[in-house]
């Protein structure tokens, strides 16, 4: 175990750049990436906590004069990713991607700062990542629930962090591609094409992008023009719990975030709605068609996350847990294998990313901690027996994706060094 944070630390200072940290050391991820950027700064909390504050700041160096935090910076214009700075032709004070990612900065924060002790300048400067992050977060409540629902929308699937996920064929189904799409993709030049996404789904992504770059990224005429607009149950549950811990991080620095309280309890009631008994399961919601998306993803379970305040629910959540595919020696797989959408390789729509099985153990530590602690064992196994990789088969932990893979070192730093 010793060795694997030796490995663990050297994987995270290998992937490290000027302030921030590519995903993996290969061509696949040539930039920084926001919510890989969170977790990897809560990795390097365990050994230096100026890199991990750093990470931070280099992220929100890239925020947008409107609060949003891009899902991808592009700090030294490489080109050997697609789609690059070229193609998004966006961004503040760093070339950007024009849309967003899971909003983890708040929660990933606040676990940073109550197990460290902070020098005076370190306080400050964490003062200053909280008034960004509460920017951040007022952005999504304004140009993403502008119906003042509770929920917010994603307006991509890159913005679930779960790109090409089932829960988005549904409303995918409905982008009319353009046919003179002209693209090359760089992705499938460093990986296996069975585990990465499709090309249908490719020209849908790209189509999307075109449509944001028409109107500029405007963040008010983007959620009507979208083809496509989901309220996705796992998105919302990490926004509901990054809300709470921002609350917490205010509380804690003295900063007054009272109006985000209204926002968090709507949300919660909004969530709670989602759950639908008939199938024990959340549903998240196709706004362009008012369809419900019932897909078994794991992301679903970002619930426990939140923290819900339903313990009859909770339960119903974890019991439901115990039969995603616990009989298997590894686990999470990201889609029930019994479903019709599962694919055993194929990114998000089958194997085992480490940051699922981190949020849920995080989210079950209080509720059940024999079953969480048993995750936490799984998971270890899984890295200690098989490596650093950004993802693997529920099958029988074969390695896929990236090598050397940022935040699975992060997590493992946390998940062996937390106590």
């Amino acid at each position: 175990m010793l060795n694997k944070v030796e490995e663990a630390k050297k994987i995270l200072l290998g992937n490290r750049k000027n302030g921030y940290t590519l995903p993996t050391n290969n061509k696949l991820y040539p930039a920084q990436w926001n919510w890989d950027s969170a977790f990897i700064a809560l990795g390097y909390s365990y050994f230096n906590l100026d890199f991990s504050i750093t990470e931070i700041e280099t992220l929100l160096n890239g925020q947008w004069d409107d609060g949003m935090v891009p899902h991808i910076l592009f700090h030294d214009k490489d080109t050997s990713y697609f789609p690059n700075h070229t193609t998004w032709k966006c961004g503040k004070n760093i070339p950007s991607s024009g849309i967003t990612q899971p909003p983890v900065l708040a929660s990933i924060l606040r676990k940073i700062v109550e197990k460290n002790q902070l020098s005076n300048e370190q306080h400050s400067r964490i003062v200053n990542i909280i008034k960004k992050i509460k920017n951040y977060h007022d952005w999504f409540i304004k140009f993403r629930d502008p119906n003042k629902t509770g929920l917010v929308s994603i307006l991509h699937p890159w913005e679930s962090g779960y790109d090409n996920s089932p829960i988005w064929d549904q409303p995918m189904s409905n982008i009319k591609v353009d046919k003179d799409l002209n693209y090359k993709r760089r992705d499938l030049e460093v990986s296996n094409s069975d585990e990465r996404p499709l090309k249908t789904d490719y020209d849908r992504y790209v189509t999307l992008r075109d449509q944001f770059s028409d109107v500029q990224y405007d963040p008010h005429k983007l959620y009507e023009i979208s083809d496509f607009n989901v309220v996705d149950v796992g998105f919302n549950a990490l926004f509901l719990r990054a809300n709470k811990d921002l609350l917490s991080l205010a509380k804690n620095f003295d900063l007054n975030f009272d109006d985000l309280n209204n926002f968090v309890s709507k949300t919660e009631n909004e969530i709670l709605k989602l759950y639908d008994d008939n199938i024990n399961d959340f549903v998240s919601k196709d706004l362009k068609t008012n369809l419900n998306i019932v897909v078994p993803s794991i992301t679903n379970y970002f619930t426990l996350y939140a923290n819900l305040q339903d313990d009859e629910l909770n339960k119903k959540i974890i019991n439901n847990l115990k039969n995603h595919n616990i009989n298997d020696n590894y686990y999470f797989s990201t889609i029930k294998p019994n479903h019709h959408s599962f694919e055993e390789k194929r990114y998000w729509r089958g194997p085992i990313w480490i940051n699922c099985n981190w949020l849920i153990y995080q989210g079950l530590i209080k509720k059940e901690p024999e079953y969480a602690n048993e995750i936490k064992k799984k998971t270890l196994e899984l890295i200690e027996e098989k490596g650093f990789h950004e993802y693997y088969s529920y099958k029988d932990g074969s390695v896929m994706g990236a090598n050397n893979f940022s935040w699975s070192a992060a997590l493992y730093l946390d998940l062996v060094l937390e106590n």
